[in-house]
């Protein structure tokens, strides 16, 4: 099934404006909200492909030059769901390296995602999912992960030999953890060094076995650890837990890895440090004035919408956006007013709306 214009999906001219843009991917994603009623998951995953290709200006260059095939065929990596939900998978793209259990330093790029060090002889990598909620991923929260992994023996620690006993040099490898063999072809004899089957490269074998494990080293535990997800992170950022993974014997243990994943918020979305929703003021508010409660992360507040207010005005709550991941501030709240027109009027109403018109004259209704 071939991919509808990206254009087309978010209702707006090709040659529409980054606001234009905006305003319209906005009212499409509010309308097919997957948990609203009416919403429709499938349409509200293609009008948000279309905005993450379409808001980037170099990704919107090369489709409107080679089409689909200019972005991969959908979006990839950048912005993730703006709203923080399944669908993108993108987010922030970050892997954060959590060696201790505290906060540690960004090893991986905002674009390129960090890559899994290759480190010899230790313990498997192991990579989970953790769901958390927007609010949470706004404040930060902590976590409890209970994983199923190969943990250290308790009997031998680790080093597969029964405690009161040594380990000696592997006699098949003679402690070089490798076994050479020659074949001999027509070109001559080559040589080939595979890791000691024995031994399994350490070099080392116990004098006795380990009755616990058996030699193995590990044992397969549940396990409980701890974790803190700091203020701010986004849908598919990546937490590196240092030597957290699977252990091994002699060696120390893998990394573990924990996929973010932000849901869907009803009434917000988010864009970077900033937090998006909508209000609805009927059209005499708008022209004379009011003041209206506003939903934010924080809880209710109130705001000021001045006389002549039009549909379509963005109103800015400083520090109720999400907080800075680098800890330099928080973001604000846009909230985008729609002015509401009344759909049906009774004889009264009418009457006076057109009084009003009369009074006006040739002067626009809210100039």
């Amino acid at each position: 099934m071939s991919k509808r214009d990206y254009y087309e999906v978010l209702g707006v001219a090709k040659g529409a404006s980054d606001d234009e843009i905006k305003k319209a991917f906005r009212k499409k994603a509010i309308e097919l909200h997957p948990d609203k009623e009416g919403g429709d998951e499938t349409k509200f995953k293609e009008v948000n492909e279309a905005y993450e290709v379409l808001k980037d200006e170099r990704k919107r260059q090369r489709y409107d030059q080679f089409g689909h095939a200019g972005v991969g065929g959908a979006s990839s990596g950048g912005g993730g769901d703006p709203f923080g939900g399944f669908g993108g998978g993108g987010g922030q793209n970050i892997n954060f390296d959590f060696g201790d259990l505290g906060l540690g330093d960004i090893f991986g790029s905002f674009f390129g995602g960090g890559q899994r060090e290759q480190r010899s002889r230790r313990g498997r990598d192991i990579e989970t999912d953790v769901v958390i909620t927007f609010e949470q991923a706004v404040f930060g929260t902590d976590v409890e992960l209970n994983l199923v992994m190969e943990d250290a023996c308790e009997h031998c620690k680790g080093t597969t030999a029964e405690p009161g006993h040594d380990l000696k040099t592997c006699s098949d490898c003679k402690g070089s953890g490798q076994i050479v063999s020659v074949t001999r072809t027509v070109f001559g004899n080559i040589q080939q060094a595979t890791t000691c089957p024995t031994c399994r490269g350490t070099g080392k074998v116990p004098e006795k076995l380990c009755t616990v494990c058996k030699g193995k080293g590990t044992k397969s535990k549940n396990q409980e650890i701890k974790l803190k997800i700091p203020a701010g992170i986004d849908d598919g950022a990546t937490i590196r837990l240092r030597e957290h993974g699977e252990a091994m014997a002699n060696g120390p243990k893998g990394d573990l890895y924990v996929n973010l994943r932000v849901q869907a918020h009803k009434k917000f979305t988010r864009e970077g440090s900033l937090i998006l929703s909508e209000e609805t003021v009927d059209m005499v508010d708008a022209a004379l004035g009011t003041e209206i409660e506003v939903d934010t992360v924080d809880g209710p507040v109130k705001m000021k919408i001045p006389a002549g207010t039009q549909s379509g005005t963005d109103f800015k709550l400083s520090g109720h956006g999400v907080f800075n991941l680098r800890g330099n501030g928080r973001g604000a709240q846009i909230v985008t007013v729609t002015v509401e027109t009344p759909r049906e009027l009774n004889k009264k109403q009418r009457e006076i709306l057109e009084q009003f018109k009369s009074a006006a004259g040739k002067k626009r209704f809210f100039s």
